[in-house]
């Protein structure tokens, strides 16, 4: 079981991502994924990048930790993302039967939350809110303030 000083450590991880898409002018989320304790895989949105509207954070985390640990399913694993899942990002995480997702920032527009909440998930996996969430949050301010400072 992971202390509280795990995840805040995990989390700052994710938020070291998050500011890398930032810097390449994505939206800034961050994900790590992290299994005994170890990362075992880290991604950043590359939607602009990769013109591909499925490339999220979350999406890409977990396909690095199914092809490291030769599996779909992930029990063992955690997911710290920076920003509260979408709902085809929580359908992900239900697939992969994620054992706990923790995220920092609610998503008032577009998290699962809105739209079925943890019943998007699968019945096993743990949710924790609330992580770092201020830093989440001012990333993702900064992000939009200057993307319309520039419009």
């Amino acid at each position: 079981m992971l202390s509280v000083q795990s995840d805040i450590f995990f989390m700052q991880q994710a938020l070291a991502e998050a500011q890398r898409a930032y810097e390449s002018g994505e939206v800034p989320v961050g994900a790590v994924v992290v299994c005994e304790g170890r990362i075992i895989a880290r991604a950043h949105n590359q939607t602009e990048r990769l013109s591909d509207v499925t490339a999220h954070a979350e999406i890409l985390a977990l396909t690095a930790a199914s092809s490291y640990l030769g599996s779909k399913y992930l029990p063992a694993c955690t997911l710290y993302v920076t920003l509260e899942p979408c709902v085809m990002c929580a359908g992900a995480l239900a697939w992969a039967q994620l054992g706990k997702l923790v995220y920092g920032a609610s998503d008032e527009k577009r998290g699962f939350m809105l739209y079925g909440g943890k019943a998007l998930l699968h019945p096993k996996t743990r949710v924790e809110i609330g992580v770092l969430e201020e830093e989440a949050v001012r990333l993702l301010q900064n992000f939009f303030r200057t993307k319309r400072a520039k419009n």
